[in-house]
């Protein structure tokens, strides 16, 4: 048998040792002696927070010691074995044929493939029923068992954890081409329609006719950016049952890789606490090994009631864990779980399960009163401040003038449940704020929290959640880890992003809140190129990746992924092998010698510099840089080397709580690369846009998984002025990014960024400025209807075909792509309304807001997106209105399209039966709008008709103006073609 425990294993002791030079001698905080850091974390009693370091000085002037609070590490993760599949060993191998020698033998299809196929799917049949057979004495030694055929199974299952631990899945043939070829014939039909429209102007409405052409040149242009980058679609697989069999061994420890997890929030009056305590509630009861987990929580509001909350949630999670993970309870976030009207005796064997689920269930409704009376508290703020138990004043009673603070809530053995297992660590963590200081909001906060983490923990992964995004799915993470740890794709993987769900969302989805068609159709286009884009929650990152640092250099495949367009647009094609002068060349490249705005540090490069660190004068060098980049913080710099994760083990755990408060001081990151090369990219209110571009332009790639059980749910604004400032800030932070050097336009050209993947962030910045012509566009149909002109001339019979082609090819795309895709026609068609109403509303103010900001340094600041409501009514925010200013733009836009409407039809009735052909197409055109428009209209009207006064007022002083500019036209005035001898009598 083989050797598979030894198999494939490297030796990390270098980069320890590399990590442990830079904090031997240069810590700075008067540490002791360095000594090993305990495995074990005693829970901290949450009076009072620890460690706040400003002015006001320290709550605990005493050291800490093990005996009283200690902050511990888990156990390094540097020394994880990894198994490469057998399909993947090297083609120079004695014994083992080139999969091109291979190809005709045993090709798909082939004799022999089916026959390798069916012997697979035998041994997986076998593996299921003998594998719970397996004896296990109890000195932990397994005794192998042996099927009716003579296969060993353990044998069989150690094939199988050489296996893949996901793949990927294609669009069938029969879907995907249809719809390309539909595209191409789209292309053509649009070359020919606007050839006929430039040569053919209309001579008594020009102006009309060439600002039209304007706008659908735009519309045209904006389309491409949008359709090319769905040309290669793909779906993912993943195996957990694989990734058990690789990392969670019988009678081992679990060597799957460490996560930290992080939640952010800052106002918890708009971010309900607890919404909170359900996120961390259900990331302290995931499926995943508790000493692997770790939950950061930050409070950028530095709020007591948030800090209360998470106490009150630290110690209803000893009950609440044990019972998700006893009865395997699905989603584990309470408030959702006992809000499921749904049978939940199913598949539910155990006979206790009904007594303990209504036990729990009143443990839950106690712990919600106790928060709701924190809250009601909260609401009556003391003159004096917040006063913590111990008779000391809140430090966070001045939400912008305030020190850092960190609280340990649970830990590893002072974390236990109610049956004496271990809990994941609990972390709360508010940075400090100082006036004077640019914290950048969310970005700053989160990258706080992965110095912080870093410090404390400083897991190889990530994830980030949104307060409101429950873990929905408790295999969540090991859905992330099939792509992440898998050897031979996960290396490159800087992210894997997984789709929102949103729960409270009205049958109808009125406003697109779901947001189907991107999250099902373009997302799914991306992850056959470069990977998805980072949308700002649910996503498990690498931390090297978000440290600036590139992936690591593989040969390229000898394989076309596709032979439709060439390898620099999808992916990689057969190239010609470089010289060895030209790798080395290119391997020293000095990346301060180029123009590539693209930092091309290396983890390696920083470690070939390091290797002489007995020099002192180099490693002084060597670590002035590591400063310059990363900032002053001996423990974190060493942290940075330790690819696989975990902490340097010379640093006490007093030392690691004082440079935990160290690295989140508002000073920290002054003259550093964060929120410019590392981190989260700071210069945009949508910094995730920016982050996730920096990484795919060093040449990381992404991926996009969506299990079957949706890992995440939150929730979504469905109040329409809520919804509208949600795509307002959204648009914001695109223009912001347009009118800044990182600009797809110009920004990482000659980097790893593939060519359409370029095009989709280049749509994702632009998109805000189509609200200009969609304006525009939305407008001429009532100024046709009211001056009697029109856009387009008379057309022939053969020219009413280009505009018939171009109307049938869109209708195609959308049949094709939703029959791909598996969306919805309702979905589909909520997307294409909300297109129109965010385009000429939000979108609009978007465009003026960034160019103020940007060009005249005039700031606006977003509102927080409400979490939730305290209505009764689960609907009652859809019909509640309210007023703001980005309603005028589409109400104007209705009432001139309705007004041109009658005068149009007035205007025919009157001037008789040869007026009805030129008004049909003006009618189509103006009830196009309409059509767009008409949720909003609905959405104005309210619950029952009821139209708010602010509403009736606009829309009479709108048809007032629109009256004058009736009465000026004067439809029903008779038109005279020759003298009119009322006014000048026989004389003329």
């Amino acid at each position: 048998m083989d050797d598979l425990n030894n198999e494939y294993e490297y030796d990390s002791c270098q980069k320890q040792q590399i990590a442990e030079a830079m904090l031997h001698g240069h810590m700075s905080y008067g540490r002791g002696d360095a000594h090993d850091m305990p495995r074990s974390m005693q829970i901290i009693e949450p009076q009072t927070p620890l460690f706040p370091s400003g002015p006001q000085g320290q709550l605990h002037s005493q050291p800490l010691s093990p005996d009283n609070s200690i902050l511990g590490c888990g156990n390094s993760v540097s020394s994880s074995r990894r198994i490469y599949p057998f399909p993947y060993s090297d083609p120079g191998t004695p014994g083992i044929s080139k999969s091109s020698d291979l190809s005709k033998d045993f090709g798909y299809g082939s004799v022999a493939w089916k026959e390798r196929v069916d012997n697979w799917k035998s041994k997986q049949e076998k593996l299921q029923e003998t594998a719970t057979e397996v004896v296990v004495p109890s000195n932990g030694t397994k005794v192998d068992s042996v099927d009716e055929n003579g296969t060993d199974v353990a044998d069989t299952m150690m094939d199988e954890a050489r296996q893949p631990l996901s793949r990927k899945v294609g669009i069938a043939s029969s879907l995907i081409n249809p719809y390309r070829m539909v595209i191409v014939l789209r292309l053509a039909v649009l070359g020919f329609f606007f050839r006929y429209r430039i040569l053919n102007p209309v001579p008594n409405a020009f102006g009309l006719w060439l600002t039209s052409i304007v706008c659908e040149i735009w519309f045209a242009f904006s389309w491409i950016l949008d359709q090319f980058p769905k040309w290669f679609p793909i779906n993912r697989e993943t195996y957990l049952d694989r990734l058990s069999l690789r990392y969670e061994r019988d009678g081992e420890p679990s060597q799957l890789a460490a996560v930290d997890v992080f939640v952010s929030t800052v106002d918890p009056m708009k971010e309900p606490p607890l919404v909170t305590a359900n996120t961390v509630l259900s990331i302290l009861a995931v499926d995943y090994p508790v000493d692997k987990v770790s939950c950061y929580v930050s409070d950028d509001g530095a709020a007591m009631l948030t800090f209360e909350a998470l106490s009150e949630t630290s110690e209803f999670a000893r009950k609440w864990v044990p019972f998700c993970k006893n009865f395997n309870i699905e989603p584990r976030g309470p408030e959702v779980y006992f809000s499921q009207k749904i049978d939940y005796l199913k598949d539910k064997v155990q006979p206790n399960f009904v007594k303990e689920r209504r036990a729990m269930k009143r443990e839950y409704e106690e712990f919600k009163v106790r928060i709701n009376s924190l809250v009601a508290k909260a609401h009556k703020v003391p003159d004096e401040g917040w006063i913590m138990k111990d008779g000391t004043p809140w430090p966070g009673n001045n939400t912008r003038d305030h020190p850092g603070m960190i609280q340990v809530f649970l830990g590893h053995s002072g974390g236990l449940d109610t049956e004496g297992n271990e809990l994941p660590r609990l972390v709360y963590v508010s940075r400090e704020k100082r006036p004077g200081f640019n914290h950048h909001k969310k970005a700053g906060a989160m990258n706080a929290l992965v110095r912080v983490s870093a410090v404390l923990t400083n897991a190889p992964y990530f994830l980030n959640l949104d307060c409101d995004h429950y873990i929905n799915n408790s295999k969540a993470l090991r859905e992330a880890m099939c792509f992440m740890m898998d050897p031979t794709v996960g290396r490159k993987v800087c992210y894997v992003q997984f789709p929102q769900r949103f729960d409270g969302i009205d049958l109808n989805d009125r406003y697109a809140n779901r947001n189907t068609v991107f999250f099902d159709i373009n997302m799914k286009g991306l992850d056959g190129i470069q990977g998805p884009v980072y949308v700002g929650t649910g996503c498990c990152f690498r931390r090297q990746a978000l440290y600036g640092y590139e992936p690591p250099i593989q040969p390229k495949k000898k394989t076309m992924t596709c032979d439709c367009l060439p390898g620099w647009c999808c992916g990689t094609r057969q190239t010609k092998v470089k010289s060895q002068k030209s790798k080395k060349t290119e391997k020293n490249h000095d990346p301060s010698q180029t123009d590539l705005p693209v930092p091309t540090s290396n983890l390696e490069d920083i470690e070939e510099g390091m290797e002489g660190y007995e020099d002192n004068k180099s490693f002084t060098m060597s670590k002035k840089n590591f400063e310059k980049r990363f900032g002053q913080s001996p423990v974190f710099l060493a942290s940075t080397l330790l690819e696989e994760g975990g902490v340097p083990l010379s640093v006490s755990p007093a030392g690691l709580l004082k440079e935990a408060i160290h690295v989140i001081s508002c000073g920290y990151e002054d003259k550093t690369d964060w929120g410019l090369e590392i981190g989260w990219i700071y210069g945009s209110v949508t910094e995730d846009i920016l982050t996730g571009f920096k990484m795919h332009a060093r040449g990381w790639r992404s991926i996009y998984c969506m299990p079957e059980r949706p890992a995440f749910k939150g929730t979504a604004p469905i109040n329409l002025s809520d919804r509208l400032n949600q795509v307002l800030r959204w648009a914001l932070g695109s223009v912001e990014i347009f009118l800044s050097r990182h600009c797809p336009l110009w920004y990482g050209y000659g980097a790893r960024l593939k060519f359409l993947e370029r095009f989709a962030y280049i749509n994702t910045i632009v998109y805000p400025l189509t609200s200009i012509p969609l304006l525009v566009y939305c407008t001429l149909p009532a100024i046709c209807l009211l001056t009697g002109k029109f856009i387009i001339p008379t057309i022939s019979n053969i020219a009413s075909l280009w505009f018939l082609g171009l109307f049938l090819s869109i209708i195609a795309t959308g049949i094709l792509e939703m029959r791909w895709s598996g969306v919805g026609i309702e979905e589909w068609w909520r997307n294409e309304q909300f297109w129109v109403i965010g385009g000429v509303s939000a979108h609009l103010f978007a465009v003026i807001q960034g160019f103020l900001k940007v060009l005249a340094g005039i700031d606006t600041n977003f509102t927080v997106t409400s979490k939730g409501s305290d209505d009764q009514d689960q609907f009652a925010e859809l019909y509640l209105f309210k007023w703001t200013s980005l309603l005028i733009p589409p109400t104007t836009l209705l009432v001139i399209n309705l007004v041109g409407v009658v005068a149009g039809i007035s205007d025919a009735i009157s001037s008789g039966y040869s007026s009805w052909g030129p008004l049909f197409g003006k009618l189509f055109f103006a009830f196009w709008v309409i059509v767009h428009l008409y949720p909003f209209l609905k959405g104005l009207m309210g619950r029952q008709n009821r139209t708010p006064t602010i509403v009736i007022v606009w829309s009479v002083l709108l048809a007032s103006i629109f009256s004058l500019l009736w009465v000026r036209i004067d439809p029903f005035l008779i038109r005279v073609t020759g003298p009119n001898l009322k006014q000048c009598g026989i004389n003329c």
